[in-house]
């Protein structure tokens, strides 16, 4: 394999050897064998399964909807188009075959266990729109949470008094994780409702006052999350195939 040429650069043929040692001195070897393990067990997984076979009219409307959208419906243009991006039709439509199937493949693998997942993922996916007021003793927290009691704006005693950076905004700290609140914050906050006043709480050494603006529950109704949570389970499962394989570099 040593004297295999794998590229020709200025005419000059570079051995296979020669391009891992390249790799290897860029830090990149690495990188490469984990993509080309992805494709591989990613093709395989596709020709070798006959639940994510997609019907060829499904292609070729793809391919249609995809020169519409691109003005390329005169097929010279289109020709000059798949040159200029080193590919023929063949191989374009492979390609749009191909992305069909990986997602039917995604939905296949991951949606049987989606709504365990996000069960078990939904303390982090759960947020709350926080506003807060900071400060270095319990007593000007309290005297605060007293004023804030009577009617004094927590906007303005925020932009006085806290200590952290989103003073400048009134204390707004925007929408936060559940999953990444302190403990005590969140016990407080499970039982509170917009418009509640949080504190004062002990949190590193200082003192904390909160205001609960809004909840923000998470829910598989929303496409973008249903989609990403897809996609980790896709991720995972594709690791854990990938790292089942048996791998031999084969340069001398």
């Amino acid at each position: 394999m040593e004297n295999l040429s794998f590229l020709t650069v200025d005419e000059q043929s570079l051995s296979t050897k020669q391009v891992v040692k390249y790799l290897q001195a860029s830090g990149k070897l690495g990188q490469f064998i984990g993509d080309v393990l992805r494709q591989y067990t990613l093709e395989q997984e596709i020709q070798n399964r006959d639940d994510v076979e997609v019907s060829s009219a499904v292609t070729e409307q793809a391919i249609i909807d995809f020169r519409l959208q691109n003005q390329l419906t005169e097929q010279q243009s289109f020709q000059e188009w798949l040159k200029k991006n080193g590919t023929d039709y063949a191989a374009f439509h492979a390609s749009v075959a191909s992305s069909f199937k990986l997602e039917k493949l995604k939905s296949v693998i991951a949606e049987p266990k989606l709504q365990e997942y996000f069960i078990e993922r939904k303390i982090f996916l759960d947020r709350v729109v926080l506003s807060r007021i900071i400060v270095d003793n319990q007593e000007l927290a309290e005297e605060l949470h007293i004023q804030i009691e009577e009617g004094a704006s927590f906007e303005l005693l925020a932009r006085e008094y806290s200590l952290t950076d989103d003073r400048i905004v009134n204390g707004m700290m925007g929408p936060v994780s559940r999953g990444t609140m302190p403990d005590i914050l969140r016990a407080k906050i499970d039982v509170a409702s917009p418009g509640s006043l949080i504190g004062p709480l002990e949190l590193e050494g200082r003192w904390g006052l909160f205001r609960v603006e809004q909840f923000l529950p998470a829910s598989l109704e929303d496409t973008q999350l249903s989609s990403a949570l897809q996609n980790e389970l896709f991720e995972k499962w594709l690791a854990e195939k990938i790292q089942k394989l048996t791998v031999k570099l084969q340069v001398n």
